[in-house]
């Protein structure tokens, strides 16, 4: 694994990922706060997804009734897909393809970046490594994941479990990456850590 600024002809492509509750949102932030481009793949699909996007004309037409002017009505498109997996590859295979233009779209605007960030959430269950430099992990105890998590409005533990099924477990995630950022503590130390991993991959 080489670290971009030896060559200087592209960005470290850096992989963001991290469980539910782990405070992913926060760390990716923390990066853009420090001027790395950072690309939210779950943002630019609510984009695409959205009033006007995209993706809207070939949602409508492989799940009739799940669009409006608001965009995707999520709660009846979800009720479709999550209870058939055909449905949800359907889906997929209308999702994925439009996001990945756009993050090509973006690694093209910011060629010049010594370090971009992927913001991925499935990137272990769903989207894999192919393309990036590395992978960081963004992890807590599970004690404080459940205590975040559980905070969150309308959520059960019932539901909690479900998540924490269909994702790949944190022990699992921090084995298989390239960094590990700690953030069962003060933001302080987060972002310490933060700023200490952009120092050595944008060097």
């Amino acid at each position: 694994m080489s670290v971009n600024g030896t060559s200087g002809h592209r960005p470290f492509i850096l992989g963001l990922t991290g469980s539910i509750g782990m405070g992913k949102s926060t760390v990716a932030a923390m990066f853009r706060d420090a001027g790395v481009p950072v690309f939210d793949a779950d943002a630019e699909v609510h984009r695409l997804q959205g009033p006007d996007g995209l993706l809207i004309p070939a949602i409508e037409e492989a799940f009739p009734g799940t669009t409006g002017p608001e965009g995707v009505r999520r709660a009846d498109l979800g009720a479709i897909v999550f209870a058939d997996p055909q449905a949800l590859r359907r889906l997929e295979a209308i999702v994925h393809p439009a996001v990945a233009e756009e993050r090509f779209a973006f690694m093209e605007e910011n060629r010049d970046a010594p370090l971009i960030v992927f913001d991925i959430p499935l990137l272990y269950e769903k989207t894999g490594t192919r393309g990036l430099d590395g992978v960081a992990v963004v992890s807590a105890p599970a004690s404080v994941q459940r205590t975040r998590v559980l905070a969150r409005p309308n959520m059960t533990e019932a539901k909690f479990g479900e998540i924490l099924a269909l994702q790949v477990p944190d022990a699992e995630k921090r084995e298989r990456a390239d960094y590990i950022i700690e953030n069962g503590g003060p933001l302080e130390e987060t972002r310490a850590q933060v700023q200490s991993l952009i120092a050595a991959l944008a060097a």
